[in-house]
């Protein structure tokens, strides 16, 4: 992989940045894209990059989200212990032991997220399940005072997972949080680059979404603004290459090439813009996995609904460990998943959009 492109990617996943307090992650989207678009945001936050080619119409909306799951500060406790609140979807089994980073108005503070040691538990309580709700984050504060005072820590504060960027053994395989979905940012900025001296014939808006891990809100918005005729969603694929997955529940694997969903929780693609991919993936000899998800949603479950209703498509880099700590990507994955997105965009006129429509 280009070293420009790992560091891009290293940028994006090693900044935090969950929903509500993306600011930060538009901030790094933006520098990447304003010397080659036109950029605005919406009211909420969500980052509009336009690049006009050959014809303002159509005009094809990339959605990326800028958010990544984390936690908010719900109260301090008499002895210093934080009790916090979900903001997006984690599974309580992957929580415990991690560290995490708290954002405060006095700058950054380490913790941990712990609960009660097993070895206080009666026997039938130590093989159930420890729920969010019985566990706390230690800061190692004294008490409360020392947390808000000395810390600087208050109900509302943002909270982070902390996972350092890394490339593991196999130099293909990259390790880091906040794939889901900054892996959608990067592939959007990366497609704007690769159009500054491309023809297209189109409009292309890359759009970094806010808010999507707490009900895809930042996506209703930025398609208000953008009005788009055609919607590509870049996300994560949920690889099925681990023990303990059945092919019936995921059949997707790291190595395997882009994820094209032909299905998924909050929207069904538009079959012809689905075969437009599949399409274009064997003309170019691009590696592909179809895939089904009905756990969850995406951006496209707001925009195929914008107006008059959208063409909407996802596509995936498949990825190991979502919505935990850290994720595993292939980074030939991430390459072949870029060569589609390009070619769409190319593929992508006036005529080609017409026939999408019923």
């Amino acid at each position: 992989m280009k070293k420009a492109r790992v560091e891009l990617l290293r940028e994006l996943t090693e900044v935090n940045g969950v929903p509500g307090f993306e600011s930060r992650v538009a901030t790094i989207m933006r520098a990447h894209v304003e010397k080659i678009a036109d950029v605005s945001s919406d009211n909420l936050g969500s980052l509009i990059a336009t690049m006009e080619g050959s014809a303002d119409r159509p005009r094809v909306m990339l959605a990326g989200h800028m958010d990544e799951i984390g936690f908010m500060v719900k109260l301090v406790s008499d002895d210093g212990f934080l009790r916090f609140a979900p903001l997006g979807g984690w599974w309580d089994q992957v929580l415990l032991g991690q560290r995490v980073v708290v954002e405060t108005s006095k700058g950054e503070v380490t913790g941990v997220i712990g609960a009660k040691a097993p070895h206080l538990l009666p026997a039938d309580e130590r093989n159930k399940v420890v729920t969010k709700d019985n566990m706390f984050i230690d800061v190692g504060a004294k008490d409360k005072k020392q947390a808000t005072e000395e810390f600087g820590i208050r109900p509302g504060d943002p909270i982070y997972p902390w996972s350092p960027f890394t490339i593991m053994a196999d130099s293909d395989r990259i390790l880091a949080k906040a794939w889901d979905d900054r892996i959608g940012v990067a592939l959007a900025i990366e497609t704007l680059q690769a159009f500054k001296r491309k023809h297209h014939p189109n409009t292309i808006c890359a759009v970094g979404t806010v808010q999507e891990e707490v009900g895809l809100r930042g996506a209703m918005t930025s398609a208000n603004a953008v009005d788009p005729d055609v919607a590509i969603v870049l996300e994560t694929g949920i690889a099925g290459d681990v023990p303990g997955i059945k092919p019936e529940e995921s059949d997707v694997k790291l190595g395997g090439g882009v994820a094209i969903y032909v299905l998924e929780g909050s929207a069904i693609p538009n079959m012809r813009l689905r075969d437009l991919a599949i399409d274009l993936c064997e003309e170019n000899k691009l590696d592909y996995q179809l895939t089904v998800l009905m756990g969850g949603g995406t951006d496209a479950g707001r925009i195929h609904l914008h107006a008059h209703g959208v063409p909407s498509l996802v596509l995936g880099v498949p990825t190991r460990h979502i919505h935990s700590h850290a994720g595993i990507i292939s980074a030939k994955d991430y390459e072949t998943t870029l060569k589609l997105v390009i070619a769409m965009c190319e593929a992508l006129d006036e005529e080609t959009v017409a026939g999408l429509r019923p």
